[in-house]
């Protein structure tokens, strides 16, 4: 029977991955996850859950082992930031081409220079197109929840890809929330033992990761894009079985608040909740505006985006993190594309802020709404606008 408790939601990501019973953690310290991968080592040591705790001496090399462990058919998980996240690049990519179904936790945190240990988007935006499913928790109990469904997501046969799941480091990583947790009888009727489709194993011999010519590269890259494109399916599937089973739904496209609304807001991550006080307020002054979040990341959720478009003529898309010499942030880029060719397109309005950890604010967000609003009365054509930052 789920019970209800205080707890770090570090510490909570830990439980949950004890309660799929890994078998096999490969990691490395940096702030601001290094609580997940410590308690992950008490629970180990103590004996509380059976698995392998693999320590290394880089976040490349986590990324490795995790690479051999799941190959051989361990069920496995990481956890990593910011520059640790920039050391795994180099493995990121042969990850979801081996169609290893790892399961990390990104406790998201600014890229340096200058040195920043706070959160933005940083690090998951420069890994956007590894191949790796991702997806954004806003609050300690999301963080929890999908982690659990990851790993049946990730091991579907169907799928066999790799997952992030996004925190806000120390916004949400550092923060005591209640939880509620599920027992292990409960988990174990969600999450069934992970069974490989191909493993590596010496009375069987089989290959991985062999060249590819130029003959099948392409195609090899088609195929992998179509595998994660059709994980949507998967994935929608697994939140629809969590809410029957425990009653918490999720959905790769979330809104608050965007019945009737001409603008929405659009948001990643636990600043969703504090643009949801924004929305109240809007609306407590007879604006027509709503909030959009966007649980998934890639695959990008286009279509699921796209039918929530209806009547809405301006969309003022948040990023937290910088696409250098780009035209806007990386998110409302990737929107724009999407909304190009629907009818009555609405205005996309680029917004970047938070970055190395600034606070964003009700009032900020409502001056988001504003200028969004005034930019699209005049059709202006722009590249993003950077809120809070001194002139």
């Amino acid at each position: 029977m789920a019970k209800r408790v205080g707890i770090e939601v570090s510490l909570a990501i830990s439980e949950a991955v004890k309660l799929a019973k890994v078998d096999a953690v490969a990691a490395y310290p940096i702030t601001p996850q290094t609580h997940i991968v410590e308690h992950l080592s008490e629970l180990v040591a103590e004996g509380e859950l059976d698995a392998a705790f693999i320590p290394v001496e880089s976040e490349h090399s986590a990324m490795s082992v995790c690479a051999g462990t799941s190959a051989a058919g361990a069920r496995t998980y990481t956890a990593t930031s910011s520059q640790g996240l920039a050391l795994m690049n180099e493995i990121l990519f042969i990850i979801p081409a081996l169609r290893l179904p790892i399961v990390m936790t990104i406790a998201n945190r600014a890229l340096s220079g200058p040195i920043s240990i706070w959160n933005d988007h940083s690090d998951i935006m420069s890994v956007r197109d590894t191949g790796w499913i991702a997806m954004f928790a806003e609050n300690g109990q999301e963080a929890f929840d999908l982690t659990l469904q990851s790993f049946k997501i990730a091991e579907d046969h169907r799928v066999l890809l790799p997952i992030s799941v996004n925190i806000d480091g120390f916004t949400l990583s550092h923060v005591i929330e209640p939880h509620e947790f599920l027992d292990q009888d409960e988990v174990d009727k969600f999450l069934p033992e992970y069974k490989p489709a191909v493993q590596l194993n010496p009375d069987d011999p089989v290959s991985m990761g062999t060249v590819g010519v130029p003959e099948i590269y392409a195609e090899a890259k088609k195929c992998q894009d179509e595998v994660l494109k059709g994980s949507i399916t998967v994935i929608k599937e697994v939140f629809a079985e969590f809410a029957e089973m425990f009653g918490r739904e999720y959905k790769v496209v979330e809104t608050y608040r965007s019945e009737g609304a001409e603008t929405l807001l659009m948001t990643m991550g636990s600043v969703s909740e504090t643009a949801m006080e924004a929305i109240d307020k809007l609306q407590e002054g007879g604006r027509k505006v709503g909030l959009i979040r966007l649980r998934l990341w890639r695959p990008f959720p286009a279509d699921e985006l796209r039918a929530e478009m209806a009547g809405v003529k301006t969309l003022a898309v948040l990023d937290r993190a910088v696409s250098f010499g780009g035209a806007g942030g990386p998110v409302a880029g990737e929107v724009r594309s999407a909304l190009y060719s629907i009818k009555d397109a609405p205005y996309v309005a680029s917004f970047i802020a938070g970055l190395g950890g600034r606070d964003i604010t009700v009032d900020d967000f409502v001056m988001m709404v504003d200028q969004a609003e005034a930019m699209a009365e005049a059709n202006e054509i722009h590249e993003y606008k950077m809120i809070g930052v001194r002139e």
